[in-house]
């Protein structure tokens, strides 16, 4: 995850509280925070979107302005909206086992332009179907997202042969990726306090409401009232995934919040439409880093 200039960079210790290592792109600059020693409510903000995601140990977020307070874990993405502040609390951070967290600002310029280039792409309702809503966001990311954060440091830290090209399509598709996971929830969110409906609305509802079944490609065509192949591109387009990925996204999330209040793997794994325990724990594993057994011990 690391490489040898990066690692040279960390051991120059300047402070024990967010020792910050940062190396700049055009659009974007990345930083990566070690922390080696317990501290509380430590201020941190960005006038551009910053993206975090955690690498090793633990922090608690608190954000004032919409009263979140939570914990954040390795294999979870938290987005600030431009201008707004968090408090963060390091309760497990040590100099054995720092807490260590990238953080990825991105200019508002540069994400305007992603959605632009896809709006421009897509023929899913209206031409501003991808839209950044300046909002928290703060949720478990898939393993595409942990190896694109990975890749991503390499390409920063390192002074690679076409290294700015290469970070420009790796933002491009990070961008995408937070696109595309608040378009859903937008869309979602809209349909269920709105009552309106739109094809792919319907599909998302249909999707969630039947979630341990499995579901067949000519019902979800009929629900959004398109061909196969024209509903496929643009299910694609919007959330990045296929149904069946999507479908198995929902499945998961729903492991994890149903072990961690304390329910048994075996009747999870069944209850969600698993048919093979061992398959269900490698999945989940590759999903968030840990095995169900791990999630379960833990609560």
């Amino acid at each position: 995850m690391t490489t040898s200039v990066l690692t040279q960079k960390r051991q120059r210790i300047n402070v024990l509280v967010e020792n910050k290592v940062s190396f700049a792109g055009e659009h974007a600059e990345l930083s990566i925070y070690d922390t080696y020693q317990d501290a509380q409510q430590v201020a941190l903000h960005s006038s551009e979107l910053l993206f975090c995601g955690m690498l090793t140990g633990k922090k608690v977020m608190h954000v004032a302005d919409c009263q979140y307070h939570s914990a954040f874990l390795p294999h979870q993405s938290f987005v600030l909206a431009p201008g707004q502040k968090v408090l963060i609390d390091f309760p497990e951070a040590s100099l054995q086992q720092p807490t260590t967290c990238l953080a990825i600002e991105i200019s508002t310029d540069k994400i305007r332009n992603v959605a632009d280039a896809l709006n421009f792409k897509q023929e899913i309702s209206n031409s501003d179907f991808f839209h950044y809503v300046p909002k928290l966001v703060h949720g478990q990311h898939n393993s595409q997202t942990q190896q694109l954060l990975e890749k991503m440091i390499t390409l920063f830290s390192e002074n690679e042969q076409h290294r700015d090209y290469l970070i420009e399509l790796s933002l491009n598709e990070l961008i995408t990726r937070l696109l595309q996971q608040q378009s859903r929830e937008l869309l979602l969110a809209s349909c269920k306090q709105n009552n309106q409906t739109t094809p792919l609305g319907n599909v998302l509802n249909y999707i969630e409401q039947h979630l341990s079944e499995d579901i067949q490609i000519e019902t979800l065509c009929k629900i959004a009232c398109m061909s196969r192949s024209k509903f496929y591109q643009q299910f694609k387009l919007a959330f990045g995934v296929t149904p069946a990925q999507w479908q198995q996204q929902l499945r998961l999330q729903q492991a994890y919040r149903l072990l961690q209040t304390g329910e048994r793997i075996s009747q999870v794994c069944y209850q969600l439409g698993f048919n093979n325990p061992s398959h269900f724990s490698r999945v989940f594993k590759q999903t968030f880093g840990a095995a169900p057994i791990h999630i379960a011990k833990a609560n």
